[in-house]
């Protein structure tokens, strides 16, 4: 119990909030969501991603909050506690192994972010046109050298400050960078809703037509809810651990998932008028942000500036969602495995180069490593498929039913409402109604559909 009591905890409500936010909040945001609402139909897929977010969002977080506070525990530590000498574990063990194959990628791509804002600062994007766009992209993620300098360039910045700990790492930095991403997003948006044609561009992204939504759309609106708001990684565990205890578990929940779909929705509003006013495809794909952005931007009065702006919030946003990747093996291997702080930060940092290299050399089949395979994918594209296809939606899962059938309903009760603190009795119920029936139902559809077993 002596080590509970003496562990590291967040100050304040607010720095809760802005942690909570930073883990949610990444690359997801302002790079997948964008050129997967353009694919999808925009307005109704934003529709049904909402539902996402409310349905299977809100259940598993609050979970996850409530797992790692009432324990104050790591990922792996927690469930142990909690249902010691049961399968259970596995989830904390899986949320583990989820968050470094995530990195093993991840770290590729916000490299790619760190070396476009580079490039940014530096001018090179200056009279860019759309050949050169694709020529600079093409040059950034194929290296072979640069990509994967940049990638060890992120690391060295996220072990830094998750060195720290996590009132002078963590607390600290997002506490800095989320009201700063909020800043530089806006501005984004002033900017981008003056152009010619921004009226078209946000027409798109909130016009709801249900003729535009198919069966697969639906399913990748779930799928990104769950894994933009960081669940089924550890992750949401990790940080509930060190909440602080008179913290409402409930609000931070909500006003996370709303901040979380906020940046995205400004996100959207920054690109997607800057697309239709250059007469570009809102479907692009991933290549969306790093093609079609810079030569929207190096077109327009006072570009260049905004240009860097935009990758600067970016590089935050993937800095704060690596922030609450690593640290879920940091604490687990600081706390289960007696390693501190620093070694099990470099560990991890150290780890993750190393495999996270293969992914940075695979990322299209003329990469140095792009002619090895498994199951016809490439190392980014598996290490890809295993954690958002495979051990989130199946850690997701395993806790919705852990919840919802083993842990009692009074304990889960005492504890959000801080021992009867908080009148939370109607909200408690719907929760357990959700985390019972409709959240388990839709990860097991998702999951199916994932690995093949279901066709839509």
């Amino acid at each position: 119990m002596e080590k509970i009591k003496n562990r590291e905890t967040f100050s304040s409500g607010l720095a809760v909030f802005f942690a909570t936010l930073g883990s949610a909040v990444g690359l997801g945001n302002i790079w997948k969501f964008p050129y997967l609402t353009g694919q999808n139909g925009g307005g109704a897929f934003l529709l049904v991603y909402f539902l996402c977010i409310l349905f299977v969002g809100l259940p598993i977080m609050l979970s996850e909050f409530y797992i790692g506070r009432k324990t104050r525990k790591n990922a792996v530590g927690a469930l142990e506690q909690l249902k010691p000498k049961t399968a259970w574990k596995s989830i904390g063990i899986m949320g583990v192994a989820a968050a470094y194959i995530i990195m093993f990628f991840y770290s590729c791509v916000a490299g790619w972010v760190y070396y476009y804002l580079f490039k940014a600062v530096k001018g090179d994007f200056v009279g860019v046109t759309m050949e050169a766009a694709k020529a600079q992209f093409g040059a950034v993620i194929m290296g072979p050298v640069s990509p994967i300098i940049w990638q060890v360039v992120v690391l060295v910045v996220v072990s830094t400050i998750l060195a720290m700990g996590v009132k002078q790492g963590i607390e600290k930095i997002t506490k800095t960078l989320m009201p700063l991403l909020f800043v530089l997003i806006i501005i984004c948006d002033i900017r981008a809703l003056t152009l010619p044609g921004a009226a078209e561009g946000m027409n798109f992204l909130f016009h709801v037509d249900f003729g535009q939504l198919s069966a697969t759309a639906v399913l990748a609106a779930l799928g990104l809810a769950f894994f933009k708001l960081s669940l089924g990684m550890g992750t949401m565990m990790t940080y509930g651990s060190y909440f602080t205890e008179d913290n409402n578990m409930f609000s931070t929940a909500v006003k996370v998932a709303l901040s979380d779909t906020l940046v995205s929705m400004l996100a959207g509003i920054a690109i997607f008028p800057t697309v239709f006013s250059f007469g570009m495809e809102p479907g692009a794909g991933p290549g969306l942000l790093f093609m079609t952005i810079p030569l929207v931007f190096s077109q327009i009065p006072f570009g260049s500036v905004l240009l860097v702006a935009f990758f600067f919030l970016t590089a935050i946003a993937a800095t704060t969602a690596m922030l609450s990747l690593v640290e879920v093996p940091v604490a687990y291997l600081s706390e289960e495995r007696g390693i501190s702080r620093k070694n099990a930060t470099v560990l991890s940092a150290v780890l993750i180069a190393i495999v996270g290299v293969l992914a940075t050399l695979s990322v299209d089949k003329a990469s140095l490593l792009g002619h090895i395979t498994f199951f016809g994918m490439g190392f980014f594209d598996l290490f890809d498929y295993i954690s958002s296809n495979i051990l989130l939606p199946i850690g997701g899962l395993l806790i919705a039913l852990m919840m919802g059938y083993s842990i009692k309903h009074e304990e889960v009760v005492a504890e959000l409402s801080n021992h009867g603190k908080l009148k939370m009795a109607k909200l408690v119920n719907v929760y357990f109604i959700l985390i019972r029936y409709v959240t388990p139902l839709l990860l097991i559809v998702v999951f199916l559909n994932s690995i093949g077993i279901l066709k839509f």
